[in-house]
């Protein structure tokens, strides 16, 4: 496997390396935790969570944790950037303090690869390891990872799947890294719906004529929010109308494949773009794709200390 220094953006991934990090996330999941909280006892971390989050700061803690990384979240409200102060000087005033890994999170895109121009030295001599944890609307890459592993524990090749994904894309960091990891892996039956306008001009050779054809023998289904805190001013969504037109209820899953699994990266918006009962229901992989989370984010943390020892 190549040498992991960052995680910025899953195209810098290969399948090669995407594989190798699958295949320890699945040793992970068959180690005992009392183990594993051994692998990395000298290591230490800090999240730098400039936007709220739920699934991805706790999964990344609990990630640090189950290898015995010790942790320190930020509390970015009360820091010093309320004060005026650069997150440049932030950020190399918290590597002074002798961290071997950031984890950042910023509504500004691209701001993580600028930290990692900034080529941070830890108390060791090495460069910092920095993980994109979502920036704006560029990337997710560790969201991305997670998805992919869902997927691989249902479905046996990359190759011969159809993949949906409905909702706000022009918007989601979900889906670029979704769609980027997915070309990696060689898929390319991908559909994509949603409001003609929240689909990017890039996307558009994928996008498909109506929810009908989104879906009709699908593999994955993915669901995903409207990114209100993302529009632009003046852009209103009319949430009864997205649910009629973009919403996903049991009626609607029945044109996919019997066995196809519903994905969805949360929060979810119950009764906006998916239902109770598909969420709740038997092809839902929604609690799985969180359990995944915790999996995948200790098998990156692992690859990329490993390079500093």
């Amino acid at each position: 496997m190549k040498s992991l220094k960052h995680l910025i953006d899953i195209k810098s991934l290969s399948k090669t390396t995407l594989e190798a990090l699958f295949d320890t996330a699945d040793t992970l999941k068959q180690t005992p935790i009392k183990d594993t909280q051994l692998w990395h006892q000298d290591k230490s971390a800090m999240a730098l969570f400039f936007e709220n989050s739920t699934r991805t700061l706790t999964s990344f803690q609990l990630a640090c944790q189950r290898l015995g990384v010790d942790v320190t979240a930020l509390n970015i409200a009360h820091s010093s950037t309320q004060k005026g102060e650069s997150i440049k000087d932030t950020v190399e005033t918290l590597n002074a303090m002798q961290t071997d890994l950031f984890i950042v999170r910023h509504q500004q895109n691209h701001i993580q690869q600028q930290m990692a121009d900034w080529q941070l030295s830890n108390h060791a001599g090495h460069e910092t390891s920095i993980i994109n944890a979502g920036d704006g609307t560029n990337q997710h890459p560790t969201q991305g990872l997670l998805d992919l592993y869902t997927i691989r524990q249902h479905k046996k090749d990359f190759k011969q799947i159809k993949v949906t994904i409905i909702g706000d894309i022009k918007h989601s960091r979900v889906a670029n890294s979704l769609l980027d990891g997915l070309h990696t892996m060689g898929t390319t039956d991908i559909h994509l719906f949603g409001p003609n306008k929240f689909i990017p001009d890039t996307l558009k050779p994928f996008q498909a004529s109506s929810m009908q054809a989104a879906l009709t023998d699908s593999d994955v289904v993915v669901m995903l929010r409207i990114q209100k805190e993302r529009l632009a001013a003046g852009v209103d969504v009319s949430v009864e109308d997205w649910h009629h037109n973009y919403g996903l209820n049991s009626e609607q899953l029945l044109l996919a494949k019997p066995d196809a699994i519903v994905m969805h990266p949360g929060p979810m918006n119950r009764g906006v773009e998916i239902s109770d009962a598909v969420a709740d229901g038997p092809q839902s992989v929604i609690l799985e794709q969180v359990s995944n989370g915790v999996l995948m984010r200790q098998s990156l943390i692992h690859h990329l200390l490993i390079q500093t020892d």
